[in-house]
């Protein structure tokens, strides 16, 4: 079983979007959807009114220019987002079959100009989670809606990254050529294997032929190992091939600049620091427009609903942020 709901996104309507899948027996899927729209808050907040009102519900709404995310429903139940093809009811393919609406446009395909930030990784770490593959099974989505083609056999039997374009019964051509490629490097790619840090000397090895086997030059090796000429080997010696690492150090949150810069009235650009932090924590929705640097009950609203996630009430949680506010906000 993979991740059902994504650490940090915003939670969109109730959260009871779909059901179970028909065929979890077939590989899990990904479907790009775009929404023909502009992108920013304001586009964000009226679209996702919108999906809800018609009932065609994804389960992921992502905005490529701000990186914000909000999530619907579970990953493992069905989106409401797809067409029947006949019958069958292509929102409950296979194991899963995550919908991704992206604020956009299929004529702008959005990976020539998106900003991908960490709430895009969460949401490919939380794709990889259910075993779908980095790969367009169908190929790389139509660039206009005549060259969009729906193989019923690929569909079935493959599991991967689909576009609207090539779900079969359906006839939009969203998300338009997205680079791919593009789309896979954003998310960090794979996770490679980890080259070995230690190898055990055989009988007839010279630093030499280790050096030839490991990638590691026999001058690093004598270094790491203390070793000196004629640097003597003995079968079953272990040599380091890397130096320790050090373990990483957590970046310092910035310092709480005074509580005078936010009240009624105030402009600072410290209020527009808050917001954008707010907004990547997953409070965006509290923002029509913006952050910016004046005070508003936007962010004041904002700040209470992170204060009573902490589980403060009363005069801890009133939207006003004080030091410890600040420090976990920014701590995560």
């Amino acid at each position: 079983m993979g991740t059902q709901w994504i650490a940090g996104a915003e939670r969109l309507g109730d959260g009871t979007i779909g059901g179970p899948m028909d065929s979890p027996g077939r590989p899990a899927r990904v479907v790009w959807h775009t929404t023909e729209s502009g992108d920013g808050n304001a586009s964000f907040n009226a679209v996702e009114r919108y999906l809800r009102q018609i009932g065609a519900e994804p389960h992921i709404l992502y905005c490529p220019a701000t990186d914000r995310i909000g999530q619907f429903g579970p990953l493992g139940h069905s989106a409401r987002a797809l067409r029947n093809d006949g019958a069958a009811r292509t929102n409950r393919t296979g194991k899963a079959c995550i919908q991704i609406e992206v604020l956009g446009r299929a004529g702008k395909p959005f990976t020539g100009y998106w900003e991908p930030g960490p709430n895009f990784r969460k949401l490919m770490a939380a794709i990889r989670s259910w075993g779908i593959p980095d790969a367009f099974p169908a190929g790389t989505p139509a660039k206009t809606a005549s060259a969009a083609k729906r193989d019923r056999n690929i569909w079935l039997t493959k599991g991967g990254h689909f576009g609207h374009s090539q779900v079969p019964g359906n006839d939009h051509w969203d998300p338009g050529a997205i680079n791919t490629k593009a789309l896979f490097l954003a998310a960090g790619g794979t996770s490679p294997e980890p080259k070995p840090s230690t190898y055990t000397v055989k009988s007839g090895d010279t630093l030499s032929s280790i050096g030839r086997k490991t990638g590691v030059s026999w001058k690093v090796i004598a270094t790491l190992n203390s070793l000196k000429s004629p640097y003597p080997l003995k079968p079953g010696q272990v040599l380091k091939l890397k130096a320790p690492s050090k373990p990483p150090t957590k970046p310092k949150p910035p310092a709480f600049p005074g509580r005078q810069h936010f009240k009624a009235g105030a402009v600072s650009a410290h209020v527009t620091t808050l917001g954008r932090q707010l907004v990547k924590r997953g409070y965006g929705r509290y923002y029509k427009e913006g952050p910016g640097p004046r005070w508003t009950d936007a962010d004041r609203s904002a700040v209470r609903a992170f204060q009573r996630a902490q589980g403060w009430a009363g005069a801890d949680a009133d939207g006003y942020p004080g030091p410890e506010t600040w420090r976990r906000l920014f701590s995560a």
